[in-house]
């Protein structure tokens, strides 16, 4: 008989000895600012949940509302009439908040990655992808099996060096980078790598998971950067994914893109045709978060978040830590060993703070990688401020 713990104990405590064994620890309340861990009031700086929404009373009534009105799953496929008519209007709404043509729900970021970059290119297609971007890029780069050349991160130039290297052997070229990278909180230069798409006739896939409701109003890093979600006809074609399991507090992700795109998406994508489609409940929180971020609410939200920020990273600096090139509410504290960053976050954890020590495959370098979030009281950051005071005369 197959026994887990039997097959992979050797394995198993090789990274216990190196100190990257993870275990999960779930939440005994909503999550928020403030979350329980066995038992334990914490302040919490490891969550995704940038703009507070995750326990927006809105969200949550508008959550139960799609439940009552839809049902508690969505029984099968879109494509099999899983999906009801809130599917359709959030595809709508999301397309319209991020000015694109069209859009395509999918159940994840994970999902949306691994279908559409396989649906985009196949075997004969080059992808130029940042050394750095997220393992969903990574696997959908793999999935599809087109050439894929690795450029140094966020580095334009030697993009535009493997680009040139690689003539014109390939049928479709794409470029794919995240905006805001999810362990060092730096941006992509999204103008750069825009300018050249334009130049090799390349589309421009941009991952705006961390950039949906932090960065350009709200609407992500193109926005950031002042550039218009062409769809191809006069210049380089731009699709995105976004994501509503961060800044909009719920669950699920889409691609927005041409409508065309959207299209072939819908009948190529093997993660949307062959999954079942996101429950109604989530579905209904997306849209109270999409509507909320794009009321007069929205942009207090934002700039709250960003004063945030501020006070977390000046702090930081002001203390003599090492964070790195951030440029976002993504804010990472690096050390020289995994044990010293483990020690960090024990003690953090020993003073009512939750931020988990991020260790190798994930990073090369160790860290804490805190995360401001506008629901975050200056309290909050000033007691996190003052306990890596004290770890750092340790």
């Amino acid at each position: 008989m197959f026994e887990g713990k039997e097959v992979f104990e050797e394995k198993i405590e090789r990274l216990r000895a190196m100190g990257l064994l993870r275990e999960s620890r779930d939440r005994g309340s909503p999550q928020g600012p403030g979350i329980v861990i066995d038992g334990r009031a914490l302040v919490n700086f490891a969550s995704n949940d940038y703009l507070g929404l995750a326990a927006n009373e809105a969200l949550i009534l508008a959550s139960q509302r799609a439940s009552r009105e839809f049902g508690a799953g969505a029984g099968a496929a879109r494509l099999l009439a899983g999906g009801a008519r809130l599917h359709g209007e959030l595809e709508r709404e999301a397309a319209s908040f991020m000015g694109a043509p069209g859009a395509l729900l999918f159940n994840s970021g994970y999902h949306a990655n691994t279908g559409a970059i396989p649906a985009l290119a196949a075997r004969g297609d080059a992808i130029f992808s940042d050394e750095l971007n997220h393992a969903s890029i990574i696997d959908g780069c793999r999935l599809s099996r087109a050439d894929t050349f690795i450029y140094r991160h966020a580095d334009a130039a030697h993009a535009r060096q493997l680009l040139e290297k690689s003539g014109d052997k390939n049928k479709r070229k794409l470029i794919i980078t995240e905006s805001v990278f999810s362990m060092d909180g730096d941006i992509a230069p999204l103008d750069a790598l825009h300018g050249l798409a334009k130049d090799h006739g390349a589309i421009l896939y941009v991952d705006e998971a961390h950039a949906v409701g932090v960065l350009g109003g709200g609407r992500g890093g193109l926005s950031h950067f002042g550039l218009s979600a062409e769809t191809g006809t006069t210049g380089a074609a731009i699709i995105r994914m976004g994501t509503f399991s961060k800044a909009f507090g719920s669950y699920g992700a889409f691609v927005a893109a041409g409508t065309g795109t959207v299209d072939w998406l819908r009948n190529a994508a093997r993660t949307f045709i062959f999954s079942t489609a996101l429950p109604p409940g989530p579905v209904g929180a997306a849209l109270a978060a999409l509507r909320l971020v794009g009321s007069d609410e929205g942009p207090a939200l934002i700039a709250r978040l960003w004063e945030n920020r501020e006070m977390l990273f000046r702090g930081l600096k002001e203390a003599g830590f090492e964070t790195g090139p951030t440029r976002t509410p993504i804010i990472p504290v690096f050390f020289d060993a995994v044990d010293e960053a483990l020690h960090a976050s024990a003690d953090l954890y020993a003073a009512g703070l939750y931020a988990p020590a991020i260790r190798p495959p994930a990073v090369d370098r160790p860290r804490l990688r805190l995360q401001a979030s506008a629901a975050h009281s200056p309290e909050d950051i000033e007691g996190l401020l003052d306990a890596l005071r004290r770890i750092r005369k340790q």
